[in-house]
Formats: C-alpha cells, structure tokens, sequence
C-alpha cells in the first residue's frame, strides 16, 4: 500500500527580515524591536537549519506533508523550499495571511507529485477572541493518483502567556471552533472523512481545550462508535513515555499533536493512520545537554545561535492508503 509521510513543526519565530519591504508598517510598529539585528544572512542559517532536519525526516526523503507554524510570509516559505531543494521535491505552498497580533502564521508544504490541491480548497477558520489570534487553516488534498480526499487542518493555538489557567479560555474558544468546523466537514463528505488535524494546541492532551471543546479521545472505541465528530489523540502515549515536544522550566510538555478523524482511524476513507509510527523526532544534533532533553533553539538578533534550530522537536506520522 502506498504510504504518506506526514510532519509538523513549530518553527519558532522564522520571521522576514528586519525592516523588510514585505511587512506592513503596522505589523513592523507591532514587532517594534523584536527583530533587531535579524539579517538575512542570519534567516538565510535558520533556514539551512530548518532543511538540515526536515531533510533527514521520512528516511532522508523529507515528509511528503509538512505542517509549519510560526512562519510570517509566504517569501520565508519559498525561501524554505529553495534550501529544501536537493531532496528533489515539487513542494508547493499553501498559506493564507492570518490576524495574529505578531504577523505569524499556519502553513503547509505538500510535494505536488503526491497531491493535488484545488485553488478553492483553502480555508481561514476564524477563532474569535477580543485580541487577534492564529485562523485554523484547512486544505482539502487529493492523493494522486487514486484522488482520495485527505482533509488537512492545522492549528497555532493561543500562548500560554500570562499563565495557563488565565489564558485556557482562548485555547478552549480555539477547540470549539476546531470541533464545529470538524462536523461541517463530516456534513459535507460524509461520517468517514479522512480529517488530520495537527499543530502546536499549548496544552496537553489531557487538557480540556482538547479533550472537552475539541472533542479529542484517547480511547480508539470512543471514535469509532461516535454519531458526531470525535478526534483521537495519537500523541497519549508520548505522555506515557516522559517526552515532550517543548520544554519549559525543565518540564517536558506535549503541546505538539496529531489527531484523526474515524476515517483515518477504521480506515474506511480508504486512508489509515498508522499509530505506532508517530514519533517525536529528536535528532542527535537538536537536543541540548544537561538532564532535560531539551531543543537548541536558533534564537534571533545577538542572541541567535547559529547551531540551532527551534523552541519544539518536530512530529511524525506515516498514512497508509489503499491499492
């Protein structure tokens, strides 16, 4: 059976650079000095970084599938295709401008020999909240050559600034509007729609903006036997196993996810998730010393670190498909 090698990474700040005639006056008023001191020179070594890992994922072919967040513009996302090069890929873009406060958005890389995706199947979920905030972003892929559909959804949920509690509001305004739009979709293509839906949530997969608004299960049966829309979270069992995707304070946190639909869980979508297959990809030359595993991130200005590369680890999954 054909597989699809899926991915997704918070790519920490790969922001334009400073002064760049691409951003609005208002979004540079915002960033104000944030962006200090970041060259090109310093986004052109974020972006060899960024390659050098996303082209030892899948085998050293690179995902076929690439989930990013934190990206300000469609120029960084071209200039991430141009290092991304040598694998030999068709990789297209799929993006759309979003109403976050500091200009960062959800995007995908998907390697065109593989699917198709329709001009009019690009979607901006709007999560309402008093400040501006990611849109979830879906993309409704075909495979080739069979043309089954594969429903994308990624996610940037709100921070966790200002303390956990205090902001699980926003993140629980998130997971709702997620939950709705995961229905409509199950309206419009029927019950067993191949949905994936990944991102950084800033909350675990115990928390309740998952597991009460978004509707995400860990238990497979739950899925299976729904009537409405319900999501499993293949990420409980790195919970299991101590391993986060980002670390903060020494504590390692799950905040990086994949969750499917009943079509990709019973595989009659004619897509299935293979469940073993996820991974928190922790390459040796990504993870700090000391105690906590945590990633070496690139950082920005005189602070960057020019042998790093992000904040979170990279996820993994492989979707089998049939025939």
């Amino acid at each position: 059976m054909p597989e699809h090698h899926i991915a997704f990474w918070n790519v920490e700040n790969l922001f334009d650079v400073e002064d760049s005639p691409r951003r609005s006056e208002k979004l540079q008023r915002t960033l104000g000095r944030e962006l200090t001191g970041w060259t090109q020179a310093q986004l052109d070594a974020k972006l060899d970084q960024l390659a050098r890992i996303i082209g030892q994922l899948s085998g050293a072919a690179g995902p076929d599938l690439l989930g990013l967040c934190e990206i300000e513009n469609r120029h960084v996302l071209e200039a991430l295709c141009d290092a991304l090069a040598p694998l030999g890929r068709d990789y297209r873009i799929a993006h759309a401008d979003a109403r976050d406060r500091r200009g960062i958005d959800v995007a995908f890389l998907y390697d065109g020999a593989r699917y198709t995706l329709p001009d009019d199947e690009l979607f901006s979920h709007f999560v309402m909240r008093r400040t501006a905030t990611r849109d979830i972003f879906q993309i409704n892929l075909r495979t080739r050559p069979a043309g089954r559909l594969l429903v994308v959804i990624g996610n940037h949920w709100p921070s966790r600034r200002g303390g956990q509690a205090e902001s699980a509001a926003y993140r629980a305004m998130a997971g709702e509007t997620l939950a709705y739009f995961h229905e409509r979709i199950r309206e419009i293509h029927g019950r067993d729609v191949a949905v994936l839906v990944m991102g950084d949530f800033n909350d675990e997969p115990c928390d309740d903006s998952l597991t009460r608004y978004a509707l995400s299960e860990r238990q497979e049966a739950k899925v299976r036997l729904a009537q409405t829309g319900r999501l499993l979270n293949l990420m409980w069992p790195t919970l299991g196993e101590a391993l986060g995707t980002h670390y903060y304070s020494n504590t390692a946190n799950v905040l990086d996810q994949f969750l499917i639909s009943r079509g990709l869980v019973t595989g009659a979508s004619g897509l299935t998730a293979l469940r073993a297959s996820v991974r928190v990809e922790r390459f040796p030359e990504m993870v700090s010393g000391g105690t906590y595993p945590a990633p070496i991130r690139f950082g920005r200005g005189a602070s960057a670190n020019l042998a790093g590369f992000s904040d979170h680890y990279p996820i993994s999954l492989v979707i089998d498909e049939e025939g």
